[in-house]
């Protein structure tokens, strides 16, 4: 390829870890969103992160098969394809106010979610001069922290209505009048899915027509003579300790992070009374820290010991998540959004603990690991019963704080790795 087709296609690629960032990172705008305009209670509403993470858990290994007798561009588009079909359905879905429907077009997003994800780290890799591989994909990875930061901002100012109707209020209006609402509020996000499955679409169509160069990917002697059913060399790396370790970490870790988020807006009316969209810049703010984080916790690592870094940021979000728990107003949203900043590590610091010397192994590991993620489908959806059983939001934060316990006895357990290799974009 050219130079110019080559970064070309370097920005193409790049592209889906916008897309994926940007679509995971709009949940935390749609879960207050359609709480109200479906009547949902908490626990109902947490199953938007459920049918997203779901997704995540069950097509990795689909779609590695699928691109095995594909290829990777096979997989992206079909990814692509299955993403804007997902977001076309959020249209029908707010015309008909069926929260199962929303569910659905939830599902098949992130099933396109899961075959980008699958593809897009090993491609941008070998898209270029080898000798510059950990800088392309590192720069990627930025897109997905910017697509964090911006989907609360955009989702906030164009999904949010910035009105709430107390029950007060929804007792003094007629059925009609409150159907009327209700419609009027499922359908903002109509245009923006219209518009985020026609841009989609567009990368799809770009990516059909770019020239890519194949993979041809370095497979160990061990791995290739390797005939045995894949059920078998699964049940044979869960014997190994550390990698069921690091599974649950990630489970944790997701989890955490998954519910934080998920609630914020919610917690942030509830304590300190801040209005919906007020709360949505405040959740902006947040994942730019997350971003940030990222960055100057890559650079802190060349001078301290990554997991002494883990075991700190643990500590200091358990800290963090007890204050959010216990106390009230503006400085309990504060604490709470200062935990982003020390989620960054987490996640690419137990994947790489988690893999370490796993040789021929890593690549199924691998995907062992990442499937951890579905801890994001349960710990919002036990957040939402808390808080529906206690009446209180803030309670319900007592579970990510357990989930940072459980960081924390994993990085205390591998306290003597000494340097680490950081990557991953969750």
């Amino acid at each position: 390829m050219s130079k110019n087709n080559t970064l070309f296609a370097v920005a193409l690629i790049t592209s889906l870890f916008f897309i994926w960032g940007f679509a995971l990172n709009l949940n935390p705008i749609l879960i207050p969103h359609l709480k109200k305009a479906c009547q949902l209670n908490d626990l109902q509403s947490s199953l938007i992160d459920s049918a997203s993470y779901i997704a995540y858990f069950i097509l990795p290994i689909p779609a590695a098969q699928f691109m095995k007798k594909y290829g990777y561009k096979g997989g992206i588009i079909l990814g692509l394809i299955l993403f804007a079909i997902g977001a076309f359905l959020f249209f029908p879905a707010a015309a008909v106010r069926n929260y199962a429907f929303f569910l659905t077009a939830l599902f098949i997003v992130f099933s396109g979610a899961a075959f980008l994800e699958t593809a897009a780290n090993p491609y941008i890799t070998v898209l270029g001069d080898p000798a510059g591989a950990e800088r392309r994909i590192n720069f990627s990875q930025s897109f997905n922290g910017l697509a964090a930061t911006l989907a609360p901002l955009i989702g906030g100012n164009y999904i949010l209505s910035g009105k709430v109707l107390t029950d007060a209020e929804s007792s003094k209006m007629s059925p009609e009048q409150l159907n009327e609402y209700l419609n009027h509020e499922a359908s903002s996000v109509q245009i923006p899915f219209l518009v985020i499955g026609a841009v989609v679409l567009v990368v799809a169509f770009l990516i059909y027509r770019t020239h890519f160069p194949p993979i041809v990917e370095e497979t160990s002697e061990d791995a290739m003579n390797d005939h045995r059913p894949l059920g078998t060399r699964i049940a044979e790396l869960l014997t190994i300790k550390s990698l069921r370790a690091g599974i649950f970490a990630e489970f944790l870790y997701v989890g955490a992070q998954a519910g934080v988020s998920s609630f914020f807006i919610r917690y942030s009316e509830k304590v300190a009374g801040f209005a919906e969209k007020p709360a949505s810049y405040y959740l902006t703010i947040a994942s730019a820290g997350f971003m940030a984080g990222r960055f100057i916790g890559t650079l802190l690592m060349r001078y301290f010991n990554p997991v002494k870094l883990l075991i700190t940021y643990a500590v200091i979000n358990i800290f963090l998540i007890a204050l959010a728990v216990t106390l009230h107003g503006e400085i309990a949203v504060y604490a709470l959004m200062c935990t982003w900043f020390f989620m960054s590590i987490m996640f690419p610091t137990i994947f790489s603990l988690s893999i370490r010397g796993l040789g021929a192994k890593t690549k199924l590991g691998s995907s062992l690991v990442i499937m951890g993620i579905v801890g994001g489908a349960i710990f919002p959806v036990i957040m939402g019963r808390v808080s529906d059983a206690t009446h209180s939001i803030q309670w319900a934060y007592v579970v990510p704080g357990f989930c940072f316990f459980g960081i924390l006895l994993f990085a205390i357990n591998n306290y003597k790795v000494k340097k680490l290799a950081i990557s991953g974009s969750h």
